[in-house]
């Protein structure tokens, strides 16, 4: 299946759930509007790249729409348009007033000089703008972007509309970005993780962890899962991964990437792949690179209990089948990711008051925020005898079809 084939196929799994009316399904499982634009990208050299752009609006019943920028060769526009739908889902199972929406550029940023990257990305906030709105369509960081890049977006935007913080979420502090945002999203992995943990009677002295992925995400999570007492055994990133089975020393292992770029080389821990660290034996599994890393070629080898996916779309529907019959538990991603989503939603809500929480109160908010979503899901799950991620979606969706319904537009 392509990324929005997968999406539609949990969607539809869950509308059948829920016994979701055919002309209620026709409206909710398409986007609402798809931007494609031309990005003419000026080299420092004086040559010009021409980049193609999405934006990409799946259903706005609950409230403006939002969703990530990422900038990566591999977008496309069934991609943005599944990445758009699971925003959806995953402000209404946490149940944030926001829509979903998704967008990015086809691009490798590595390739790109700093400025280069400034141009690209307020070129493609003026090719968007008229989707934009802190009311409409408010925009984040995701893959390869960052708070430097929200806040040219920021800036960009507000030469027509003024002063405007609120029409991006996870800016700079100094540009009113919200203490914590930046740790949301791995914060939340890890706090979901516990709650799954806790509830097969384990506790984090015992449960060795392994994160696929260790950039802004499974760095956090990282980090967070080691101070609450987890012991992380691997991690890896692009070029690779290690292990140490007694537990990585991660304050100094996140040192060590910070000044090389790579977990690779740590001198406390062993190599291993990729393809190693999905298939160790550990209680907990959490890829949190990108999408499809668990597939029909790779679900026999995994050996983990739990599954927690800090990545959207990490496992492909027919591995999903796999791990479901061998009693895997899976923390789906419109759930165990939710954590940027709630804290954008802070920061929002903070740029509009034009008042500022700090990170007690912050982190305080999101944990119960995902206990919440966690226990509602969960006994779902347990009353209707289905996975946690039919639980998740089938509430999403009966969230946001009663919003559309009250609304009047289906």
């Amino acid at each position: 299946m392509s990324p929005f084939e997968a999406v539609t196929h949990f969607f539809n799994r869950a509308a059948d759930l829920i016994q979701l009316p055919d002309s209620t399904r026709s409206v909710l499982r398409r986007s609402y509007r798809e931007l494609t634009v031309q990005v003419v990208l000026l080299k420092d050299n004086g040559d010009h790249d021409v980049l193609t752009g999405f934006r990409i609006q799946h259903n706005g019943a609950r409230g403006p729409y939002k969703g990530g920028v990422r900038f990566h060769p591999d977008v496309d526009a069934d991609q943005i348009r599944s990445l758009a739908a699971l925003m959806t889902w995953k402000a209404a199972v946490v149940d944030v007033p926001f829509g979903g929406a998704k967008g990015g550029i086809q691009v490798d940023p590595r390739n790109l000089t700093v400025n280069e990257l400034e141009r690209m990305t307020r070129v493609y906030t003026n090719q968007i703008s008229h989707f934009l709105g802190s009311h409409r369509d408010i925009p984040a960081p995701d893959v390869n972007t960052n708070a430097q890049v929200m806040a040219w977006m920021m800036d960009e935007y507000g030469k027509r509309h003024g002063y405007t913080p609120e029409i991006v979420t996870g800016k700079p502090i100094a540009l009113g970005g919200s203490y914590g945002r930046d740790a949301a999203t791995g914060r939340g992995t890890v706090i979901v993780m516990h709650e799954a943990a806790e509830r097969m009677g384990l506790t984090p002295g015992e449960c060795r962890v392994a994160i696929q992925g260790f950039g802004n995400v499974g760095g956090w999570a990282a980090r967070v899962a080691h101070e609450r007492g987890y012991k992380v055994i691997a991690v890896s990133d692009v070029e690779g991964g290690i292990l140490n089975e007694d537990g990585l020393d991660i304050p100094k292992l996140l040192a060590h990437h910070t000044e090389t770029g790579f977990v690779g080389g740590f001198p406390r821990a062993q190599p291993i792949s990729n393809a190693d660290l999905l298939a160790l034996p550990v209680e907990v599994l959490l890829p949190a690179a990108m999408g499809r890393a668990i597939h029909c070629g790779n679900v026999d080898s995994l050996r983990c209990r739990i599954v927690v996916e800090g990545a959207n779309n990490p496992i492909t529907p027919e591995a999903d089948e796999v791990l479901n019959r061998r009693g895997v538990l899976i923390v789906p991603d419109i759930l165990a990711n939710a954590g940027g989503v709630i804290v954008s939603y802070f920061e929002w809500t903070q740029n509009i008051q034009q008042f500022r929480w700090d990170e007690v109160d912050v982190n305080r908010r999101l944990t119960t925020r995902l206990v919440a979503a966690y226990d509602r899901v969960a006994t779902f799950a347990r009353l209707q005898n289905v996975s946690m991620r039919e639980a998740a979606f089938a509430i999403a969706v009966q969230r946001v079809a009663e919003t559309a319904h009250l609304r009047g537009y289906i």
